[in-house]
């Protein structure tokens, strides 16, 4: 009585396969799956820690009031922050453009991929942002990506702040640069480090402008002091700053009237401008260097025209008024002391950007649900895009939201933050 054959043995899949290019197909289906099991056990592990990230669906134009996975809900959620990405004027622009121009470039700018109206917006956003020139990229991580590595290198020190973007985090080590990370906005600090460390290379000194996270501010007149006093070139990343800090939201470098004193700002059109791209301001020299060594701007294909053209009609809505940024800052205004009032903790927030600080993932995680369940959609953010412990709902108001908005956005946060243990 011996073994059978092994053609009579079962198959571990199910039933015998009818063929060998079926045996082999699904035989390779079965190793795909060995090689990506790890993958399985990390998100088990997001999901028992309360961090797996449900993304939901938007199902309308970007508003105060949006349709998310079929509820129509008040949009606290998005970078919105002047209410341009679904303004009239902005719509017409784009939808004139494809006609005008069609609905791809089809290059990369250093090819065949620069349109006149690529460099119309340039030319307007550097007289905009008081700039020598502007380069105009695919986003403005992608702007963090050309810039970063086309000035530093092997050699050379980059000086960050602990808190900067993923982006800027992401270019640095591109770069092959040493890096060393200063105490988050401590200008003292940063002091510190620049005479600790030695370096015959250059120096590059890099900030947020506004922090994502907590919406504060960076020191950055103590920052264009250390970068003066031990001569290193300073860059700050003004992704959250643009369109809302600064004369008609021309930035932080304006706030503060440090023009000519800041060697690269980076801005974003995604965010308060509504439309997609980033961008590069800063002598003609730099903006030379950057069209000759920028990987994204000669690697990856140019913005649409539909994007450049609407981004040109928010550069002359900010050019003509100031009403919609401080409409903003009056929401901001009235959000943060109504949350404060309540009794929430808004952390280190100066700007449109108004965390409800937790503490902890999985609170964070269901205080969100709970206000979606109430028709408020704010995102709970957790580790690792913040540190652990440190969790919170980010709420991020814009100009579009009228006070009725703000004060029922209000009343469901103090419902649930009460339910949940959060406030008295």
């Amino acid at each position: 009585m011996g073994s059978e054959p092994a053609s009579s043995q079962p198959d571990q899949l199910g039933d015998e396969p009818h063929s060998l290019s079926e045996f082999n197909e699904r035989t390779i289906l079965l190793n795909h799956s060995q090689r990506t099991h790890f993958l399985e056990d990390h998100l088990t592990e997001l999901h028992e820690g309360g961090l797996y990230n449900t993304i939901r669906t938007v199902e309308s134009p970007m508003d105060a009031r949006i349709r998310v996975d079929g509820r129509y809900v008040l949009n606290f959620c998005a970078n919105n922050y002047l209410g341009l990405a679904n303004h009239p004027a902005l719509r017409e622009a784009a939808k004139k453009a494809i006609d005008d121009y069609g609905v791809g470039p089809a290059a990369v700018r250093s090819i065949a991929g620069t349109q006149r109206l690529h460099r119309e917006l340039e030319i307007r956003l550097a007289d905009f942002k008081g700039a020598e020139a502007v380069l105009t990229l695919q986003s403005g991580f992608s702007a963090n990506l050309a810039t970063i590595p086309a000035i530093v290198g092997r050699g050379d020190v980059i000086f960050s702040d602990r808190l900067n973007h993923a982006s800027i985090i992401d270019g640095c080590r591109l770069s092959r640069a040493q890096i060393v990370a200063y105490d988050h906005a401590d200008a003292a600090d940063l002091a510190r480090r620049i005479q600790e460390t030695d370096s015959d290379g250059r120096r590059l000194i890099i900030s947020d402008g506004v922090f994502s996270m907590d919406g504060d501010i960076a020191p950055l007149p103590e920052l264009v002091a250390v970068a003066e006093r031990y001569d290193c070139l300073l860059m700050i990343d003004d992704a959250h700053g643009e369109g809302v800090l600064g004369e008609g939201g021309r930035g932080i470098v304006d706030h503060f009237q440090l023009h000519g004193r800041v060697d690269i700002e980076i801005g974003t059109l995604s965010k308060a401008f509504g439309v997609m791209g980033g961008f590069v301001a800063g002598s003609q020299t730099l903006i030379d260097w950057l069209k000759q060594r920028g990987r994204p701007f000669i690697f990856s294909s140019a913005l649409t025209m539909a994007d450049v053209a609407a981004c040109l009609a928010a550069v002359d809505l900010l050019g003509e008024s100031n009403e919609l940024v401080l409409r903003l800052w009056q929401n901001t205004e009235a959000l943060r002391l109504g949350l404060q009032q309540l009794g929430f903790d808004t952390g280190l927030s100066t700007t449109p950007i108004v965390p409800i600080m937790l503490g902890d993932a999985a609170l964070a995680q269901e205080f969100a649900r709970q206000l979606f369940e109430q028709n408020v959609f704010a995102m709970a953010i957790a580790y690792p895009t913040v540190a652990r412990g440190q969790a919170r709902i980010r709420l991020m108001n814009s100009a579009a939201h009228r006070a009725t908005d703000i004060e029922e956005a209000l009343a469901a946060i103090a419902d649930i933050g009460t339910a949940l243990g959060v406030i008295p």
